[in-house]
């Protein structure tokens, strides 16, 4: 679950930098094929390709991060 939350993250924030999937991985020197793994959440990313992302795209690991998710109130009412 986790991995997806970032696969959708790095994948919106390089469309949003203008780069294809090509152009950002030869940019990052990260495999296509892995690249395509991560945006699709079959692959949690290395802390290094997390450091080349953020380099890549000029953004702070802070921004990329997936935000944490509300656990559901409902849930932690019942429990009173």
């Amino acid at each position: 679950m986790d991995q997806e939350r970032w696969g959708r993250r790095i994948k919106a924030f390089r469309k949003l930098k203008g780069f294809t999937q090509i152009e950002f991985s030869d940019a990052t020197g990260i495999s296509l094929s892995i690249v395509g793994e991560v945006e699709r959440g079959k692959r949690k990313p290395s802390d290094e390709f997390l450091e080349r992302t953020v380099e890549v795209l000029g953004v702070s690991l802070v921004e990329l991060e997936p935000p944490i998710e509300k656990v559901n109130a409902k849930a932690d009412n019942s429990s009173h």
